[in-house]
């Protein structure tokens, strides 16, 4: 199984804002004051062209949709938390914690992607979880190492362990469970996604170790990141809150491979990170600011990887 693919759909907004239904706890959010919702949608929408035109400029496949204005979807930006793509042809569809976040799921995208080429065989529908209140958020919540067959996720309002566990029985990977948190107004409190304190390449994984307060499940984390020969690079809770946890390895031209993270994350780096992490392979950073405040998430949450057959 390949662990990084060459083709990703991100999704342009047309009415991004700071959603209040996912700021009960997604802590990153802030609200930008004396920002008319016309001026926050316009900026996030430059961020997001710019770092488009980045990712194309390298020979990123990036597929890109539309939001439409039929709902009221400020977070479908962030396409990876209700669908996954899966080499078998398998697609992955996850019950949303937001209730206006259902509605960001669009089957019209499944069909442009098999217009596209790419085949789908089999979808996977856990959303019928909603109705019982149990969410797990796609590859926010789940980090897969696709060529070790491991799952890690970190429980939370929104990575139920139950669904979780059925995931990794479905989808045939060894659950690796943990909690982990940052410091709220002086309270430690979960961190809403994986994909926020932690990033698996095909060679690395930067982590940020202090957010797993137990020290048993702190170890068997870095434990089963080493048995797969991953070089740990560790990052401190105030990287995370600059979202440097929040990077995805993809393919470029010739599968070239980079690293892709927001400016923000770059320039929380030591240099002596940034050196780990060009061993692996290049980076690519673009400024994602009114992104990350209004929506609590960076550039990895923007993409969702296409690892599905091509025709």
């Amino acid at each position: 199984m390949k662990q990084t693919t060459n083709a990703i759909v991100m999704i342009r907004p047309v009415a991004f804002r700071m959603n209040e239904q996912t700021a009960v706890n997604n802590y990153y959010q802030k609200v930008l004051d004396g920002l008319l919702p016309s001026t926050v949608n316009a900026k996030a929408q430059q961020e997001f062209d710019t770092f488009v035109e980045k990712l194309r400029a390298v020979g990123v496949d990036v597929i890109v949709i539309d939001d439409t204005l039929e709902t009221d979807t400020p977070d479908s930006i962030f396409p990876n938390n209700w669908v996954s793509f899966h080499e078998n042809g398998d697609v992955a569809l996850y019950p949303m914690f937001a209730e206006n976040r259902r509605q960001e799921r669009r089957e019209d995208i499944l069909d442009t992607l098999e217009e596209k080429g790419f085949e789908i065989a089999n979808i996977m529908d856990y959303t019928s979880a909603e109705e019982d209140g149990f969410f797990l958020e796609g590859t926010g919540s789940l980090l897969l190492d696709r060529a070790n067959g491991k799952a890690y996720c970190a429980l939370s309002p929104r990575a139920d362990e139950e669904l979780f566990i059925e995931f990794c029985e479905d989808f045939d990977y060894a659950p690796v469970i943990f909690e982990a948190f940052q410091t709220v107004d002086g309270e430690r409190k979960l961190i809403y996604h994986t994909n926020v304190m932690m990033c698996l390449g095909e060679t690395f994984a930067v982590i940020c170790a202090d957010c797993i307060d137990d020290k048993k499940e702190r170890k068997m984390i870095l434990d089963n990141l080493k048995t797969d020969n991953k070089e740990v690079i560790l990052i401190t809770e105030a990287q995370v809150n600059n979202f440097a946890g929040n990077m995805l390895e993809v393919r470029g031209t010739n599968d070239k491979k980079y690293i892709i993270m927001s400016a923000s994350a770059y320039q929380s780096l030591t240099p002596k990170q940034i050196a780990q992490l060009e061993n692996h392979a290049e980076i690519l950073s673009s400024s994602l600011d009114t992104i990350e405040a209004c929506g609590g998430g960076s550039a990895r949450c923007m993409m969702a990887e296409v690892f599905l057959p091509r025709a």
